[in-house]
């Protein structure tokens, strides 16, 4: 446990993920307190010049329910974009005035699901996340949910900053709201305790997981922060789970919380994404040949190995691969439009090349763009 918590006090990048309920108060708007109290931590971390933080902050929508008369986050999406409208400006004022106490510039970072799983958008993001931290700023993200749909919402903040956390290349993820760690039973409830370690999924197998916190200004909940721990971990980043009255001494390696100890490596940044953050917009059913092509060989999907396509999709965008029982074998970027797939089917590239033109002459999916979704 010590190597670990060692671990964290030695982590030089370091993405900070704070939830509504910790920043707003419960009939929402924000506490400017708890923002202030937030920003002294934050600040006191990268005052060295050692240490690089990105900020994951939920709030935006908490924020605007009260300026908009409403006294809980709204259900549908409309009025939920309406409050973001208001809130995200309310949430970024604040922070560009408390990081003003210490001479920091604060800048935002609005990101979608649909931003991160393309390449030339989930390329920019990190071009200008690392921009951000070389010139100084502290880079502020939350997911753009006034923009966002349904059909391509992180649906939480956690998840978004596991991802982040990839994305940069950090050397830890901080996951901060009002509990101060994962317990073996409901913390309310006398007899319960904190799990100070996680070491992989089995070690959590026994434990009851609660859901959104009381304030009702949230999406998440212990599920969503565990999901994204685990997301995190497997991607060989640590986590550690705790409140944010915590923060400073999670930051500084204390025994608080709960760390989750890293049970994989890293991957390409963009393929986290895809597994992760991505919604398939439709499926293209393979062959027993091409799915051990694309499962065992690691090989693209070519039009030759496609039995059947279903959805309405673009170039460019997820669909999931599977086999002829129906069951998802990977997900990838798809490079025809959904209209153009049925003519393709079963089709040599060499024969589309001739028949159709050159450009006819390549992948359906290219494996750079492909994800595995079982061994």
């Amino acid at each position: 446990m010590a190597g670990a918590r060692q671990a964290v006090s030695e982590a030089r990048r370091i993405v900070v993920k704070v939830g509504s309920s910790s920043l707003t108060t419960a009939a929402g708007g924000l506490d400017a307190d708890r923002v202030d109290a937030l920003v002294d931590v934050l600040a006191k971390v990268r005052s060295g010049g050692e240490r690089e933080l990105v900020l994951v902050s939920s709030g935006a929508i908490a924020a605007g329910l009260a300026p908009l008369g409403l006294t809980r986050r709204p259900r549908d999406l409309a009025r939920q974009q309406a409050a973001a409208s208001v809130g995200q400006g309310l949430l970024m004022a604040r922070y560009t005035a408390s990081f003003a106490r210490y001479g920091v510039r604060a800048g935002q970072i609005l990101l979608t699901s649909d931003d991160m799983s393309r390449r030339a958008h989930h390329r920019n993001a990190s071009r200008t996340l690392d921009k951000l931290l070389a010139m100084g700023a502290f880079p502020v993200v939350n997911e753009n949910d006034t923009v966002a749909t349904d059909e391509i919402r992180f649906g939480d903040n956690d998840r978004l900053a596991a991802l982040v956390a990839h994305l940069v290349h950090a050397d830890l993820l901080v996951l901060l709201s009002d509990v101060d760690g994962v317990y073996d039973g409901d913390p309310a409830r006398p007899g319960t305790s904190r799990i100070s370690l996680v070491r992989g999924p089995e070690d959590l197998a026994h434990v009851e997981i609660g859901s959104a916190g009381k304030a009702g200004v949230g999406t998440g909940g212990m599920v969503t922060k565990i999901e994204a721990a685990s997301i995190a971990a497997a991607a060989g980043v640590p986590v550690v789970l705790t409140s944010t009255v915590h923060a400073g001494d999670a930051l500084a390696g204390a025994d608080t919380g709960t760390y989750f100890h890293p049970t994989g490596r890293r991957s390409a940044d963009r393929l986290l994404w895809l597994q992760h953050a991505s919604t398939p917009q439709g499926s293209l059913t393979l062959d027993d040949g091409a799915v051990r092509a694309v499962v065992e060989r690691r090989k693209s999907l070519l039009p030759a190995g496609i039995a059947g396509v279903e959805g309405e999709f673009s170039a460019g965008d997820p669909v999931e691969l599977r086999d002829r029982a129906g069951r998802p074998v990977a997900r990838g970027l798809v490079n025809f439009d959904a209209r153009e797939i049925p003519r393709l089917i079963g089709r040599s590239t060499h024969d589309l090349a001739r028949d159709l033109g050159p450009e006819y002459e390549r992948e359906v999916v290219h494996r750079d763009d492909l994800v595995l979704l079982r061994p």
